[in-house]
């Protein structure tokens, strides 16, 4: 596309209506071009009296809206991009003073700068899995606020347990043994009972869901792959994939760790360099099942039963790589953690980051369908 014919538009969506401007050809303030509601036919037809298609790029920031904007725009073919809202350079005045409209030229403004940063649109079946793993995250957190919910009430009444597990068989029978002073202890003991149960159940129903949802995914066979890496099983495989997409984006592997928050935070002047926590920018939920895998490499290498099945099937060159992580890590841990005494917290960051290595190293042999 040629930047010196192409029309700049910016849309500041939201659920009800969606702002437009444009920023033509040349050095001219972008113009408000007004406000349209999220009927598609409504934003077709303003953006036709805007700008042709074949000169024409359209852009809005990442939201709750999600990207069907995105995906519908150019199913109709427009060219139309994703931005990523950390990237968008705002003004003092900006920040003190946030309308519709304001964001709209911004991003037309901004876009024709060439200053914004775009993000990768998933397909609608890659989006489907990554929301179905994203809700079982959430059950996780329901039945881990129920649980610890039934216990504050428990040692708020000195209902104290003394065998070795909670929430087995025999926990289990201990909460039904349970009885209250009062009627209404008792309601209250049972409901958070019940809520515990519920989330139980609601885990499992969808833990079972994404597996069978996966099977068909086109993302499968990278999935398989990293299942081959200690501390990846089927869901936490299916997550960081949902949430990563294509690996082959990712030119080299610092550019993953970069993406995922893994790298270290610099402020540096001159001859000064300092370098303090982690960014934690990129995406949170792949952060984390990788800082959790991480916690596996704390024991000594070694291809146990479970790992020995998931790994059948596979090529030797991606068992090879899970294996030189193993030995990389299980070995890089002990280091850090019993040579440089560093908490167990900033060994299990450093060992997620060199992960996200084997990872993306592992995601090189690997061919994915088309889209």
């Amino acid at each position: 596309m040629n930047k010196h014919s192409t029309s700049y538009i910016g849309l500041d969506v939201h659920k009800d209506s969606i702002a437009v401007a444009v920023a033509e050809p040349g050095r001219k303030p972008p113009r408000f071009v007004g406000t349209v509601t999220t009927v598609p036919s409504s934003l077709t037809k303003s953006l036709m009296h805007v700008a042709d298609k074949a000169h024409a790029h359209i852009v809005y920031e990442a939201g709750p809206c999600g990207y069907g904007w995105a995906r519908y725009l150019r199913s109709q073919g427009w060219d139309c991009d994703v931005i990523a809202p950390s990237h968008i350079n705002r003004c003092a005045a900006e920040k003190r003073i946030k309308t519709d409209r304001r964001d709209a030229l911004l991003l037309a403004k901004e876009s024709r700068a060439g200053n914004l940063v775009s993000i990768v649109v998933p397909d609608a079946r890659d989006e489907a899995i990554r929301d179905l793993a994203r809700s079982r995250a959430d059950a996780v957190a329901a039945r881990l606020r129920a649980r610890l919910q039934l216990q504050a009430m428990l040692l708020r009444h000195g209902r104290n347990y003394n065998g070795k597990c909670h929430w087995t068989r025999a926990h289990e029978r201990h909460l039904a043994s349970l009885r209250f002073d009062h009627p209404a202890q008792d309601i209250a003991f049972n409901e958070y009972r019940q809520a515990v149960t519920s989330a139980d159940e609601a885990l499992k129903r969808l833990t079972e869901a994404l597996d069978v949802q996966s099977r068909e995914w086109r993302m499968r066979p990278l999935v398989e792959a990293i299942m081959c890496l200690r501390g990846f099983d089927t869901i936490a495989a299916t997550t960081f994939v949902a949430e990563i997409g294509d690996l082959a984006r990712f030119a080299k592997p610092a550019s993953l760790m970069a993406y995922l928050g893994l790298v270290p935070s610099e402020c540096s002047s001159g001859a000064s360099r300092s370098q303090g926590s982690i960014t934690k920018t990129g995406n949170k939920h792949a952060r984390r099942i990788l800082v959790e895998a991480a916690w596996n490499y704390r024991h000594k290498a070694h291809v146990g039963r479970d790992l020995q099945i998931r790994q059948q099937g596979q090529p030797k060159v991606i068992r090879d790589i899970a294996w030189k992580a193993q030995l990389r890590l299980t070995q890089r841990y002990r280091h850090l953690r019993m040579g440089r005494k560093l908490h167990q917290n900033k060994v299990c960051i450093a060992i997620a980051r060199e992960l996200a290595g084997f990872i993306w190293d592992i995601g090189r042999h690997i061919e994915l369908a088309d889209q």
